[in-house]
């Protein structure tokens, strides 16, 4: 197996995870928040009384820092596993 590099796993995780966490923040600001979270439990047969706070631009971008710095974290700890176990 190859390794990989795991600051570009770190990346593409921390990228994803951000961009993610955006897209919610996006949604948030739109007021689509709460449709979408009824819609996913209906799915899923569950009943909550669950409430979406109103949009914060200060929030969000805590949001999406923080789950993109924990994802680039991620992605190195997970890279680091990968070459180690891949170590020949």
């Amino acid at each position: 197996m190859n390794t990989i590099s795991p600051n570009r796993l770190g990346l593409v995780l921390g990228a994803f995870l951000g961009l993610y966490h955006a897209a919610w923040s996006a949604l948030v600001a739109a007021n689509l928040a709460k449709p979408l979270l009824d819609f996913v439990l209906y799915l899923h047969f569950i009943k909550v009384p669950i409430e979406v706070d109103a949009f914060e631009p200060i929030r969000a971008g805590m949001l999406v820092g923080i789950t993109a710095v924990v994802g680039y974290v991620g992605g190195l700890v997970i890279g680091a596993i990968w070459n180690f176990a891949h170590r020949g």
